[in-house]
């Protein structure tokens, strides 16, 4: 029996001529990829700042070239910060142990709700939107779930910080708001993922998998909706279940 295996090359971003992180990913939606990371990483603020894009092969791998808005490209050159990691890593090169465990904005999404069923079905949702997956049962997802709509948006990656950055591009370079709706997610929950929804501005976290206490931890002070264990038509709630409406199985 032939089976198809996922791709996983080093794709370095660029910015301003000077790289700043090599990460091992899915050689696809590299735009997204890159864009998700420089607003994640808080390189720039909004998509408006990367004012140039390019991607281009370059040797193994693929060079993701951006070029900032002046004021941006003052300020990445103030940091001192470099980063290479493999599939996954979401805290690569930081200089510090502070660093790890950054403040995160409050994330307001108070006009966001969910109903029991829409929660309990995210993650099965989000597969019909996983063709990679599909094909080789080897990579992750990050879903978009807005309310009455169901799964908007999704991106895949063999990395799972790597598949929410490159959701997180997607939404912003399509000009959708990510407080509407919910991450949804194939992985655990970690420390990272929390960190990124609640700087992308994400008010809920709807998991197939658990947290870990950190990141429950996080999402609770971020104000963030956590939701894990999201499978069969069920689910656990870990923090701020006001977004839920009322008759879910468990709260955690």
């Amino acid at each position: 029996m032939s089976r198809r295996l996922p791709a996983e090359v080093p794709v370095a971003f660029v910015f301003d001529g000077t790289t700043q992180a090599v990460m091992m990913a899915s050689p696809g939606d590299i735009r997204d990829f890159a864009c998700g990371f420089a607003l994640s990483e808080g390189i720039v603020t909004e998509i408006a700042e990367i004012e140039e894009f390019e991607d281009i092969a370059a040797g193994p791998g693929i060079e993701a070239r951006m070029w900032l808005r002046t004021d941006r490209s003052a300020a990445l050159a103030a940091r001192r910060r470099a980063m290479a990691g493999p599939v996954g890593c979401g805290l690569c090169g930081i200089d510090s142990l502070e660093a790890a465990m950054r403040p995160l904005p409050v994330v307001a999404g108070g006009a966001l709700r969910l109903t029991r069923a829409e929660v309990a079905g995210a993650t099965e949702a989000l597969r019909a939107h996983q063709p990679l997956h599909d094909e080789t049962r080897a990579t992750h997802a990050a879903g978009f779930l807005v309310p009455g709509r169901g799964i908007v948006m999704a991106r895949e990656d063999v990395g799972r910080h790597n598949a929410l950055d490159k959701l997180i591009g997607a939404l912003a370079r399509a000009g959708i708001d990510a407080s509407t709706g919910a991450i949804v997610l194939t992985s655990r929950v970690s420390t990272e993922l929390v960190q990124k929804a609640a700087v992308a501005g994400c008010p809920a976290i709807i998991a197939v998998s658990a947290p870990t206490a950190t990141a429950r931890d996080l999402a609770d002070a971020a104000g963030i909706t956590l939701v894990a264990f999201a499978r069969s038509g069920g689910f656990d709630i870990f923090c701020h279940p006001e977004r839920i409406e009322t008759g879910v199985s468990h709260v955690a």
